[in-house]
């Protein structure tokens, strides 16, 4: 098992500041292990305190005068407390602004349930101009730091808290905007899983193998823009989709899936993911299981849909 993906992002992002031209503005909080970056890099690091529409507009202007900035703190402030910010100073100009949200979905069920972020992803993908990433591991979220220094505008960067299983080899390339397949047994049904859950969703895709049941894993690291050429390809192939996301059913990964299909390509689907209710606290591994998230829940839906074909 890795790091934890926030961790990684910034301990690659920390590197790649020695070639690269950026700063760093953060809250008061240890969101990504960027807490040290102004001591290496000193002028190019900027702690604006526990005040994150503070943080959002400090970032703005420091991209208005033509630095490139990543701003980080715990998800749920980015997307909620500093909303209003991000929409009128970064979004509306289109700035050259990554923010970076930490600790999102189920897995901080240790840290109490308002601090949860479970809606993120759905209020980012209605401003326009923004586009939204999310890694599932430690060699992914590396790969995503030098593909968000590279990034020009504004970029959400979804990273989890708890360390994460290893899915992708060393030399793996973030490639915004493209769905990759990651596992591909067969055309009984697809997952399209995105962010720390892909690990579940591999391991469904081996319990749906023994029995028989031939499925297709495709990781969505770019929740938008959308890369609806895959979506439909697997739909068709499959005609069985099911969505897994440690977020919110509605608005996020199964909301985007779901719009395209209907549009384009009806097809039988299932979302997997936190059903329009909030988080509480406890484990994560709990949690998933209290909100039907688990392998087993996976399995059972592909299942279904499967026999829904019939």
């Amino acid at each position: 098992m890795g790091i934890a993906t926030r961790i990684a992002f910034g301990k690659e992002l920390t590197e790649i500041a020695a070639t690269k031209d950026f700063v760093v503005c953060s809250a008061d909080t240890k969101a990504c292990a960027l807490e040290d970056f102004g001591k290496v890099y000193p002028g190019r690091a900027f702690s604006i305190g526990i005040a994150e529409q503070n943080l959002m507009g400090t970032a703005a202007g420091l991209a208005s005068c033509g630095h490139k900035v990543f701003a980080a703190t715990f998800a749920v402030f980015t997307s909620m407390r500093a909303c209003e910010q991000v929409r009128q100073f970064i979004c509306y100009p289109k700035l050259n602004v990554t923010v970076v949200g930490t600790h999102v979905g189920l897995q901080v069920g240790g840290d109490g349930a308002t601090h949860a972020a479970i809606e993120d992803v759905a209020i980012f993908r209605a401003m326009p101009n923004m586009t939204i990433v999310q890694p599932s591991d430690e060699v992914s979220a590396r790969a995503l730091a030098h593909a968000a220094a590279d990034f020009d505008g504004p970029l959400y960067v979804r990273l989890h808290r708890n360390p994460a299983d290893d899915i992708h080899r060393p030399g793996y390339k973030f490639d915004i905007g493209k769905a990759q397949t990651i596992l591909d047994n067969g055309n009984d049904a697809a997952l399209f899983a995105s962010g720390i859950l892909l690990s579940k969703a591999l391991e469904a895709a081996g319990r749906l193998q023994a029995e028989g049941v031939g499925v297709k894993v495709i990781e969505i690291n770019t929740i938008k823009p959308f890369d609806e050429e895959a979506v439909l390809k697997a739909a068709h192939q499959t005609r069985a989709v099911v969505t897994i996301e440690d977020h919110n059913v509605i608005g996020g990964l199964g909301s985007a899936v779901a719009e395209v299909l209907g549009e384009k390509c009806p097809t039988l689907m299932k979302r997997v993911g936190i059903r329009d209710m909030f988080a509480s606290s406890g484990d994560p591994e709990l949690l998933y299981a209290e909100h039907s998230m688990t392998v087993a829940d996976i399995v059972t839906a592909a299942k279904r849909l499967i026999d829904a074909k019939a």
